[in-house]
């Protein structure tokens, strides 16, 4: 038997009973088999719906069975938001008497005192003064020290039946016959030891909650939610001169459902109306597919990246203005259609035009110091090619073939055909010969670029494909480009 409800509990039935005594003892008992998987995954539902709590909550590794059965939850510096401990406590037992649960609850100022409250106490909720666990322990069973069965079965031989039996008792016979773990876990429920709990999820470091008396349910009125807690990360983003750079929005649903969204800014920023903005297109695209259930009864704001603010001279002209406005459009772009679909081109070192850039999402690599969206490197190389021969704005995806007639072999075309339409050119300039890149295989090919102007005065970009006589007999023709 891994659990009983009341009715089983006032039948005589008791958690670890074999199940032919507990027949004896209740021959109707109605028996289901137990699912530990789906208990693990409640549990840690549950662990990350009290968020709304704390942002320091884990599920219970020790369990009074072979399975885990509580959670933990560090309230430090988070009771004030609900008026006290005591006020955090009786909220937490209603929203579990909501869900059709029982349970127990204890507050103390070590994991290992509250778990034995919890589980061996007298009252199912208590909150122990600092200071106290000496005394309240003394009467639990060794067992609500978190020892496995043979220790507990050990120090009741001897015994140690109650906590208290241990209080004085010399270490060193103890830890030779049932190792180091005694002492131990005495220590960490007394507070002589520091016991540390592993969060479920890394708590952020800046972030604003809120809960509502009533359960949002509207859109809009989430919206409005969204813009009140980001106003208060703003404000303390603003109090450490930094910015965020990834947002989590938390809503927890009043049938224990817990919602996430995620939002990424393309430089620091602690604008309130431009985060908020962003988990309103989050929002807007769900439409009518977002369920808030039952109503949203509380909501965080988390800042999980937060960069340092640089700061800035704007010129006079307003240009770091309109670097930040251009941040925080494609930021709004990549909300509505992900932010690897916005894309700026990165520099790579090579000649050839099709590999001097390349597409890299918006985001990847950009500090707050970017805005401008141009780095030392991108402005070396558009020096270089406007000191040089000018390229055109408009690049094939891939260079297409055409047939070229030139008046000598290693001379500019004079006529081409290019996607059917025949072209006879009035000017040409060139060449700009690019030679192969030696360290990439099978590249062996001579590249010269001639810039032409057709008699009707449309521009292009063709290049001829080898060196005659030496890489190739016949060189082939290629158009790469079209001047605007």
């Amino acid at each position: 038997m891994t659990a009983r409800n009341r009715a089983a509990a006032a039948a005589g039935i008791a958690p670890g009973q074999l199940v032919p005594d507990a027949m004896m003892i209740c021959p109707a008992l109605d028996l289901q088999a137990a699912d530990f998987g789906a208990d693990r995954a409640t549990l840690t539902q549950f662990a990350l719906w009290c968020g709304r709590y704390t942002p320091w909550t884990a599920v219970d590794p020790v369990g009074i069975g072979a399975e885990p059965d509580g959670l933990l939850l560090d309230i430090s510096g988070c009771d004030h938001l609900f008026g006290g401990e005591a006020a955090l406590v009786a909220d937490l037992r209603r929203q579990l008497r909501g869900f059709g649960l029982t349970g127990r609850v204890a507050v103390a100022s070590t994991p290992g005192a509250a778990w034995a409250l919890a589980r061996f106490g007298d009252v199912p909720a208590l909150i122990l003064p600092p200071g106290g666990e000496a005394g309240a322990l003394e009467t639990l069973p060794v067992a609500a020290l978190r020892f496995d069965d043979a220790t507990i079965g050990g120090l009741m031989r001897l015994g140690l039946k109650r906590i208290g039996d241990l209080y004085g008792k010399p270490r060193a016979p103890l830890a030779a016959r049932f190792g180091p773990d005694v002492a131990r876990r005495l220590d960490e429920a007394l507070g002589f030891v520091r016991e540390p709990i592993s969060p479920l999820r890394p708590p952020a470091p800046f972030r604003a909650r809120g809960l509502f008396v009533e359960g949002l349910v509207r859109t809009e009125d989430i919206v409005e939610a969204v813009r009140l807690l980001a106003t208060e990360l703003c404000r303390l983003l603003a109090s450490e001169r930094r910015g965020a750079r990834r947002l989590e929005l938390t809503l927890f649903r009043a049938d224990g459902e817990v919602t996430r969204l995620f939002a990424g800014t393309a430089a620091a920023s602690h604008d309130a109306s431009h985060l908020a903005r962003l988990f309103h297109e989050k929002l807007a695209q769900t439409g009518d597919n977002f369920d808030a259930g039952f109503g949203i009864e509380a909501a965080m704001l988390a800042a999980t990246a937060a960069d340092p603010l640089v700061p800035a001279q704007d010129s006079f002209d307003a240009k770091g203005a309109g670097a930040e406005a251009l941040a925080q459009i494609i930021d709004r772009f990549g909300v509505r259609l992900g932010h690897d679909r916005i894309v700026r081109l990165e520099p790579r070192a090579s000649h050839i035009p099709e590999r001097a850039v390349i597409p890299v999402p918006a985001l990847k690599g950009v500090t707050s110091a970017m805005c401008g969206w141009r780095t030392q490197v991108e402005e070396q190389m558009a020096a270089a090619l406007t000191g040089r021969l000018a390229r055109p704005l408009r690049l094939l995806a891939q260079p297409e073939a055409v047939e070229a007639v030139a008046e000598v072999p290693e001379g500019p075309p004079r006529i081409f055909r290019w996607r059917r339409v025949a072209h006879r050119v009035a000017r040409a300039e060139g060449p700009e010969r690019i030679a192969p890149e030696w360290w990439r295989p099978g590249e062996r090919r001579t590249r010269d670029y001639y810039r032409v102007e057709d008699v009707e005065g449309r521009r292009f970009w063709l290049y001829r494909d080898g060196l005659y006589l030496r890489d190739t007999e016949g060189p082939r023709w290629y158009l790469h480009g079209v001047f605007e």
